[in-house]
């Protein structure tokens, strides 16, 4: 109930999904849920795009989830580019109290971040509204 009243109020929403199995199938009932909340309650309601997140890059495990992530969507939702790598250093912000830029600035999460951002700001997202329906 929290996510659709989240969704109802929201002007966009950006996914966030770990490179792995079950978040991807997650995926696809948010997807879901976000398209009965646009054409019921909140028509201006917009995915601005799925970021994938925790990615291992060393295994074909990950890289499998993150191409078939691409194939699925990127016809009709907007994939950034920027994947955020699995990071142990990241992982330990939470115990640490501090933010990822303060905590390890150098490291590859903040560096992916960083980058992440850039991609929105140079390039846009593409809206929901501009993307085929889903």
């Amino acid at each position: 109930m929290m996510t659709i009243n989240a969704l109802a109020c929201a002007d966009s929403v950006l996914i966030p999904v770990q490179a792995a199995y079950l978040p991807v199938k997650g995926l696809q009932q948010l997807i879901k849920t976000i398209g009965r909340v646009k054409r019921q309650l909140n028509q201006k309601l917009e995915i601005e795009g799925i970021l994938i997140t925790m990615v291992d890059n060393r295994t074909n495990y990950a890289k499998d989830i993150s191409a078939q992530i691409y194939e699925a969507y990127s016809s009709t939702i907007n994939v950034f580019e920027t994947e955020i790598p699995l990071s142990v250093r990241a992982a330990e912000i939470s115990a640490s109290g501090s933010s990822l830029y303060v905590y390890d600035p150098k490291g590859k999460a903040a560096s992916a971040y960083s980058s992440f951002i850039r991609e929105v700001i140079n390039n846009g997202t593409k809206s929901w509204s501009e993307s085929k329906a889903v």
